[in-house]
């Protein structure tokens, strides 16, 4: 009875040994596996990367400095890289600390910085500060956003010429459209007024045009421009992606999204899954940051 119940253990054991843990995996178009080797490989053709991110998972964040710093070594140093996170009347600031004249502190004291900023974003800012590459604060400052939302777009107008300047050209085209836009409407409800509804949108449009028109005034030939954003911002090749192609259709750009999943093995999700180039699948009870 001993022998059998020690058995037993050791199959329970071995059993649990056994299990795959993954933290992610990675899927091309196709919905084929994908190495990330092979698609940094592949990124590395591409004039304009987009990382979507779910803001709250480490290993996310952790994947992008992982994919620049690979993406780095296959394009010999031929990067740019922007973020969400970095708003446009920042970007002073921001190149005070690449250059060293700014430590973490004067940067802090100054920019209008994330909250997680110190565990998500600084890994990468750091990169780019030691391998001496551009880092673009591409997003509208948030006030124009917020002012967009409860007063519509027309009130940019009356804006001083310099405010201007952080913003993408007005007059910005929204169209519901784009992807992800009426995904947006729908969120208001079916009893919002009209007016309300676009207010919501257009804040998000003025995002994603302004952070569009960053990379087009930043980029350079045989220079891959990888951008960190949240997901919705790129997802479906809505956003910023769509803003983009509607100025420069001839950019070869990618688009990384991210979904979850509650399969152990992280196979793709039966619902909600729309693929884009590269798509990476995370485990849905893996541990939030904030």
């Amino acid at each position: 009875m001993k022998n059998i119940f020690s058995i037993v253990l050791l199959v329970f054991f071995c059993s649990l040994n056994a299990q795959n843990f993954k933290a992610y995996q990675f899927y091309n178009k196709k919905g084929k596996e994908i190495s990330t080797e092979k698609m940094v490989k592949e990124l590395a053709d591409y004039d304009v990367v987009f990382f979507g991110e779910n803001h709250n998972n480490s290993i996310n964040h952790w994947l992008q400095l992982k994919v620049t710093e690979a993406l780095y070594q296959k394009k010999n140093g031929q990067l740019i890289l922007g973020a969400e996170m970095f708003e446009r009347d920042n970007q002073e600031q921001l190149n005070k600390y690449l250059s060293g004249t700014f430590d973490s502190k004067g940067l802090k004291d100054s920019a209008r910085l994330w909250n997680n900023f110190s565990t998500d974003y600084k890994p990468l800012v750091d990169f780019a500060k030691a391998k001496k590459l551009p880092f673009i604060a591409t997003n509208v400052p948030r006030r124009y956003a917020s002012q967009t939302s409860k007063e519509g777009l027309k009130s940019l107008n009356s804006l001083p010429a310099k405010d201007k300047t952080y913003i993408a050209q007005l007059p910005i085209t929204v169209t519901l459209e784009t992807p992800g836009y009426q995904e947006m409407k729908k969120m208001m409800g079916d009893h919002a007024e009209e007016m309300k509804v676009m207010n919501f949108v257009s804040a998000q449009a003025i995002k994603d045009a302004t952070m569009a028109e960053s990379i087009l005034k930043n980029i350079q030939s045989g220079k891959t421009f990888i951008h960190y954003n949240g997901n919705y911002h790129s997802k479906e090749f809505g956003g910023i992606y769509w803003y983009i192609r509607q100025k420069n259709p001839d950019l070869k750009m990618a688009v990384i999204s991210v979904f979850e999943s509650e399969d152990p093995e992280l196979k793709i999700p039966e619902k909600g899954y729309v693929p884009t180039d590269f798509n990476l699948i995370l485990p849905a009870d893996m541990t939030k940051t904030y």
